[in-house]
Formats: structure tokens, C-alpha cells, sequence
């Protein structure tokens, strides 16, 4: 399989701004895919944070099984602040809201007399497509941030006002080197990487063989037995009518299909990181 590598040269340039304004915060909001919070995890984006807090949210918890409120917990004992939100939903906003009020207690106390005048302050930071503007825009009560489903949408750094609190909306930082390719696959399937530099059937087909191994969602998505990716792909293409003239599957569409299906939930709750992913990210 083709090494999975996505560094653009604007992911750089964002870096350094990122960097830049981690002294302008007073804290920050990591937000992860709860899907694959370990996958989705650049501890670079952490490299300068020093000893501020940090919040860790592990976003699309809608699209998640219940291991996820494992992690939730894992993080929490670890001593973190923690909580999994789905998206735009009003009690994810709350319980958000509620977390990065008690990271700002914490913060509070490093403020200097002139700063305690200004709003609390959190840089949103996160691989790319893991739902950041979409959050930063529910706790605004409106569109304030750009958001797409497609990696790379935020491009420049946006002060939005959210109540008590001003948040940074960043662009989404990989990390320079995907060193773990477990991980990179997954980013891959969630989305987080641009499809156009990928090669998809290699993804499809390595998705499928991850998918086969964790229950019945093909099964009852597609009506698709066990066995190997391609014929599980062939299978997934008759069933669903991707047919090329003479008959032959069109595998192009069945996985632009499947990977769809699975980005928007259409495969079931799903939790592709297990707790030895999370340690070996350093997470927990």
C-alpha cells in the first residue's frame, strides 16, 4: 500500500501561526474525532501550550459507539478535562460551555490585573475535518466560522465571540510525519485527509477488511458476507447496482459509496481506536 503523507505547504505556515498565538489564549480546546480520538490526536498542536489547560473533545460522539465515553473517562481519570459532544447539538454547547468554564478557573489565575478585563481566551485546535467551526459556531448561536466536510476548509485564523469566552478557530494541523499508518488509514476514512491524494480503492479496500473484523454493519448495510476486501467490494457493487456496461462491478463508485456510508454514519456506531491506540498516542 502507498504511504499515507499529507503536509501541504499551508499546514506549515499554520503551524507557526498557531504557535504564535498560544501566547494570546489562555487555553485550548483540542477537538477530536470520537471515532478515532487517538488517530486524530497531533501532539504538536500541544508542543508550546506549557502549562495551560486543555480541553479535550472528542466531536461526532453521534457517529460513535459507547466505547467512546470509555475514552471520555480514561482522559478524565488521567486528569484532563474531557467530554464528548455531537456537533451543533444544545446539550453538547452546554456541557461544553460548562468544561471550558472550569479550564478557565483554572487559567484565571495566571492572568495579570490588566488581563482579568478581557474575555477568556482558547485556541480550537485539531487535525482537519474533525468538526472545530461547527462547534465554534454553536456556541456562537450562529454562523461565524467557515465549516465544509472536507479537509482544509479554515484556511486563516477567525476570533469568534462565543458568550463568555473568545475562541480562535485554526486551521487543521496534521503531523508533519505519519509515522503510525494504522492511524493514517483511519484519518483517511474519517475524512481528514483530501481524497484527492489518496489512492481510494487501497483505502476502501483496507476499510473494508477493518469493518469485516468488528461485526455485522456490512452485512446489514450491504448485505455483504465475509471474505476477502475485493470480492467484499465486488459483492458490496452487485448488491447496490454499480454496474459498468458487460456487467463488470464499478468499483470506483462502490468505494466512493462506502467510504460516504461510513463518514456519515450510515454503517452504524463505530469505534475504530481501542485503549492500547489511545496509550500508544500518549492520550491516556
Amino acid at each position: 500500500m502507498k504511504i499515507i503523507q499529507w503536509y501541504p505547504g499551508h499546514m506549515a505556515k499554520a503551524v507557526r501561526m498557531m504557535e504564535e498565538n498560544f501566547t494570546l489564549c489562555d487555553g485550548v480546546a483540542l477537538v477530536l474525532d470520537a471515532r478515532a480520538p487517538a488517530s486524530s490526536y497531533n501532539a504538536r498542536a500541544l508542543a508550546r501550550v506549557g502549562g495551560k489547560p486543555v480541553v479535550y473533545i472528542l466531536n461526532k460522539a453521534d457517529l460513535a459507539s459507547a466505547e467512546a465515553d470509555e475514552w471520555v473517562a480514561a482522559l478524565k481519570r488521567s486528569g484532563k478535562h474531557a467530554l464528548k459532544t455531537s456537533a451543533g447539538g444544545s446539550s453538547s454547547v452546554r456541557a461544553l460551555q460548562k468544561e471550558l468554564g472550569q479550564a478557565a478557573e483554572e487559567a484565571r489565575s495566571r492572568r495579570t490585573q490588566r488581563d482579568a478585563r478581557t474575555p477568556m481566551r482558547f485556541l480550537v485546535a485539531g487535525v482537519p475535518n474533525t468538526g472545530k467551526s461547527t462547534l465554534i459556531n454553536a456556541l456562537a448561536g450562529g454562523k461565524r466560522a467557515l465549516t465544509g466536510d472536507k479537509a482544509g476548509v479554515t484556511r486563516a485564523k477567525q476570533w469568534v465571540k462565543c458568550g463568555a469566552f473568545e475562541l480562535l478557530d485554526t486551521p487543521g494541523v496534521m503531523p508533519p510525519s505519519c509515522e503510525n499508518q494504522t492511524f493514517a488509514l483511519r484519518l483517511a476514512y474519517l475524512g481528514c485527509i483530501n481524497d484527492d491524494i489518496l489512492a481510494l480503492d487501497e483505502i476502501a479496500l483496507a476499510l473494508l477488511e477493518e469493518l469485516s473484523a468488528r461485526g455485522e454493519a456490512l452485512a446489514e448495510r450491504y448485505g455483504v458476507v465475509r471474505d476477502t476486501p475485493l470480492a467484499m467490494l465486488e459483492q458490496l457493487c452487485r448488491r447496490r447496482g454499480f454496474l459498468l456496461q458487460g456487467g463488470e462491478a464499478d468499483f470506483e463508485r462502490g468505494e466512493r459509496a462506502l467510504l460516504d456510508d461510513f463518514r456519515k454514519g450510515r454503517l452504524g456506531k463505530i469505534c475504530l481506536d481501542s485503549a492500547a491506540d489511545l496509550a500508544a498516542a500518549g492520550l491516556i
